[in-house]
């Protein structure tokens, strides 16, 4: 199959969230399996051109469109993945107005708010997409677009390139990665994307009277998909998590799968992490010690292999259930643990664990801000990963925890649901911990119960570490899945 990815972030190019790996990762995986994949990214400020050999296309130079009343010239330069078994070709939109002087991808580096011509920025992306098809004669059988910022694309297909004669054969999967960032812009601003009247009402494009870039895509797009199929039915049946788009979700239902994202195991993997202190795998699970005994030295506290260590990677935000980690956290250090925060979020948050490890230096410690060595050493030497989230369309860092052989507590809900199987006493099976109930009691009572066989039973909590490094999360299985997609998609 030809396939054409457009997507907002690409790792190692530039990135805010998951999208960015997945948009690396599938990509490259779907070429090893012999389709012909394309990538398409806007241009931002922060990609160093010569770093990544990005260059100029003498043929997709200075296209024209409109944006409203506003001519806008836009150029495509090309490179490739950095990937050294296959050639993936991506093509950079590239605009200095709206992409090439921000070295932030949504936001204001000062501010922290949405760019205010967030709106038009993601009009060009889309309608570039397909100037760039009719100008490179390339026309693939499957368009893959990834969360809000390509919502349009289904749109413009289906209406103001309807008639295009060679757009009358491919079809559009759009992708939720997170349907709570929606792209919603005001309502006079749909005037600047084109798309004919109709649409600008509550029963087209217009949410709450805003112009809405996922309820776009959520209406046009032929098929559906989100990162995990727990999400995939959480957003149908949860009105919360639907975003106020149930309804939308509801009529498309039929159309909606759910695909496990994959994790780079050439970037993830115990056996070859060059971050970590001491390489290790199943067989020679002592050696993990060894990286719980630097995490805990790191942080000035006092190593103790009968102390469990509990590692958190989080955005420090409501959504994951940091409210009911300080909650729980003064009940949490009256038993014989240690806690290793890693993440950057909300400044309340960040306040109160700055406080909390101050007064406790010998049990909680954090470290608020990026970075990607201290995320592997805290995969690697922490016993548990707590991961309380209040929803979590897939998760990568419980599925990271599981190959590192280090046991996730987390809440049932989404990517976590479908990752993590609930260790069962009774016969011995599963991989992990999990409550239901989105309360500190309910996370409490399976953290006692992760740290109780901890202490008491070592031979058991082997077991379940083993259980979980077996698991396998490769881009391989996703990939696979996704093709199946794609060929249910072509014969719609």
């Amino acid at each position: 199959m030809k396939i054409l990815f457009v997507t907002s972030e690409l790792f190692p190019f530039v990135k805010t969230g998951g999208l960015a790996d997945v948009s690396a990762a599938l990509p490259q995986v779907l070429t090893e399996l012999e389709h012909e994949v394309r990538i398409v990214v806007p241009k931002y400020g922060a990609i160093d051109s010569r770093r990544f050999k990005i260059h100029d296309v003498v043929r997709l130079k200075d296209i024209n469109i409109k944006i409203g009343d506003k001519d806008v010239q836009f150029s495509v330069k090309s490179s490739f993945l950095p990937s050294p078994k296959v050639r993936v070709q991506i093509y950079f939109l590239d605009n200095q107005e709206y992409f090439g002087s921000r070295k932030s991808l949504y936001t204001h580096p000062m501010t922290g708010k949405d760019y205010d011509d967030n709106d038009e920025r993601f009009i060009l992306l889309s309608r570039a997409v397909f100037e760039l098809m009719l100008k490179l004669g390339w026309i693939p059988d499957i368009i893959h677009c990834n969360d809000w910022q390509c919502g349009l694309i289904p749109a413009y297909l289906k209406t103001l390139y309807a008639n295009e004669p060679q757009f009358q054969s491919f079809k559009v999967l759009f992708t939720i990665h997170n349907l709570l960032y929606q792209g919603e812009f005001p309502a006079d601003s749909f005037e600047k994307s084109g798309l004919p009247s109709k649409l600008k009402s509550e029963q087209g494009v217009l949410h709450n009277g805003k112009f809405n870039f996922m309820k776009a895509g959520l209406q046009h797009a032929d098929y559906l998909n989100t990162v995990s199929p727990g999400y995939a039915k959480e957003i149908v049946h949860d009105k919360d998590l639907s975003g106020g788009l149930h309804k939308v979700l509801e009529k498309r239902k039929n159309f909606l799968f759910g695909v496990v994202n994959g994790i780079d195991y050439s970037v993830w993997n115990p056996e070859k992490d060059t971050f970590i202190p001491e390489k290790y795998s199943a067989k020679t699970l002592q050696d993990k010690m060894n990286n719980k005994k630097v995490l805990v030295e790191r942080f000035g506290m006092k190593f103790n292999p009968d102390t469990p260590v509990i590692g958190i990677i989080s955005r420090l935000y409501e959504s994951k259930g940091i409210d009911l980690l300080i909650e729980g956290l003064p009940a949490l250090l009256k038993k014989q643990v240690q806690i290793v925060l890693l993440g950057t979020g909300e400044k309340k948050f960040h306040q109160f664990f700055e406080k909390f490890a101050f007064k406790h230096p010998d049990k909680f410690a954090c470290y608020l801000g990026f970075n990607d060595e201290l995320a592997h050493i805290i995969e690697a030497g922490s016993d548990m990963f707590l991961m309380p989230s209040k929803y979590e369309p897939c998760g990568l860092n419980q599925m990271y925890s599981l190959v590192y052989g280090t046991v996730p507590i987390v809440r049932e809900t989404g990517g976590l649901a479908d990752t993590v199987q609930r260790f069962s006493e009774k016969d011995e099976t599963g991989n992990g911990f999990m409550f239901k109930q989105y309360d500190c009691d309910a996370m409490l009572k399976e953290i006692d119960r992760a740290i109780n066989i901890f202490t008491k039973n070592k031979k058991l909590w082997q077991k379940i570490v083993k259980n979980g490094m077996k698991t396998d999360f490769s881009w391989y299985a996703s990939a696979k899945k996704y093709i199946e997609v794609y060929k249910t998609v072509l014969n719609h």
